[in-house]
């Protein structure tokens, strides 16, 4: 899980009755002092395991901001933080990365959802509350301060998750969904209306695996290449479907196909992930990327459609924590046309979209306007596939490279203010090889 980094917190040493200790557990940290006062800075990460630490000082308020407190922390129990988030991601977010989601809440904050997940999965469109609530009334400012770290953590969280979420369809029975989901666990599958319609959810290279998986078993077979799955015969071994070990020192099992390689037929990359010469043949035909780790080979050319335009315009209003510059205006259209081979649906119309985003017109912003441009022309911006705010099929829809569509409503609502809003996209840029 990514960090957002650079945060700044403030330490007064006369709300601590053993001065000594606060400075021996802050040498482990970057800080200065300024008066009475420690500023200490670090990832959220870090500063979490600082907070933790903070008590053994043994942190003792006066009754007088004991009572302040006090009345504070009866606010924030009344009063919870909350986010409005798309009920769908949440939903996936809740089934797949519920250990995730501990790990943001920790000990003493409670993560909760209103109204209840299973109400509204269904609605695509959906928006559900999240809220962030103390576990229990406290008395002290460092748990205020961690209630901060939940929030901006989980904030990270989501939208790193729903920037890298694809929904795609799935034409197959509910017996055969559940091999499919034992075979791709990161994949939320979902019924729709008919018993041989739903969707699959997750994250776009895990549809991807699935994708390729269900194309070369249709073509080796007429049987359904899903109930291979759940029929343990040698036929579904030969498929690759059950991993074996091999009591041969010089094989080793390849993560594609999950069949024991000979050292003779066994590609290693840069990356030092091994795999079968024709499955890496054949994942690199689809992705320049290694399957495993995601590292980029070549030039990664996208499944945009074709004939887009990327317009940009600059005007002298700014955004949100950037009020020291202009705004770069992006614009982009994507008409409709007929899906090609490379799409989900090879025939098919798709609609087309036109949307606009916006960076800062600073040294970085215009930095980051060249990354996208590049990843516009590798066709890397958008794809077709399931929109997961409308719930329709065949959409032009953005391809995990995550944009600002509001100059306002922060993270949540993909709008200002975001101060690390250019590192995260810096950073899914560089995912793409584009940097």
């Amino acid at each position: 899980m990514e960090f957002i980094k650079n945060i700044s917190i403030i330490i007064d040493e006369v709300n601590y009755e053993d001065p000594g200790r606060l400075k021996e557990i802050l040498q482990s940290y970057k800080h200065e002092k300024k008066g009475c006062c420690y500023i200490v800075k670090g990832t959220f990460e870090h500063l979490e395991n600082l907070v933790v630490a903070l008590p053994s000082a043994r942190h003792q308020p006066s009754s007088a901001t004991h009572r302040q407190t006090f009345q504070q922390d009866s606010h924030v129990s009344t009063h919870a933080k909350y986010l409005d988030v798309s009920g769908v991601v949440m939903d996936y977010i809740d089934q797949k990365c519920a250990d995730k989601l501990n790990k943001i809440q920790g000990t003493k904050f409670l993560i909760k959802t209103q109204p209840d997940l299973r109400a509204v999965h269904s609605q695509s469109n959906s928006l559900v509350r999240v809220t962030f609530r103390p576990r229990c009334d406290s008395f002290y400012p460092s748990d205020r301060l961690h209630d901060d770290f939940v929030m901006q953590r989980f904030i990270t969280f989501y939208q790193r998750t729903a920037s890298d979420l694809q929904v795609t369809p799935v034409h197959l029975s509910p017996h055969e969904c559940m091999g499919l989901q034992r075979k791709f666990p990161h994949l939320l599958f979902k019924p729709s209306n008919g018993n041989y319609e739903g969707t699959a959810m997750g994250p776009f290279a895990e549809i991807a695996k699935m994708n390729e998986f269900l194309s070369q078993n249709i073509q080796s077979s007429t049987k359904s290449p899903v109930n291979k799955v759940l029929a343990d015969t040698p036929s579904s071994r030969t498929l690759g479907l059950s991993p074996t070990c091999s009591e041969d020192p010089e094989e080793e099992t390849c993560p594609i196909c999950m069949e024991s390689v000979l050292a003779k037929d066994k590609k290693t990359l840069r990356c030092k992930h091994s795999f079968c010469k024709d499955c890496l043949k054949r994942a690199f035909y689809y992705k320049p990327v290694c399957p495993t780790c995601g590292e980029v080979y070549g030039i990664l050319i996208g499944t945009q459609p074709d004939g887009g335009k990327m317009t940009v315009t600059q005007n002298s209003s700014s955004l949100l924590g950037y009020e020291k510059y202009g705004t770069i205006i992006i614009d982009y259209h994507i008409p409709s046309g007929i899906q090609k081979e490379e799409h989900p649906n090879p025939g098919q119309p798709y609609e087309g979209v036109s949307r606009r985003a916006y960076i800062p017109d600073s040294s970085e912003g215009r930095m980051i306007l060249e990354l996208l441009r590049r990843a516009f022309d590798q066709r890397l911006i958008f794809t077709i596939g399931r929109s997961t705010t409308s719930g329709r099929n065949n959409m032009v829809t953005w391809n995990d490279i995550h944009h600002k569509t509001s100059t306002h409503g922060g993270p949540t609502h993909y709008g200002y203010p975001d101060p690390h809003y250019l590192n995260r996209v810096r950073d899914e840029l560089k995912v793409k090889g584009i940097e």
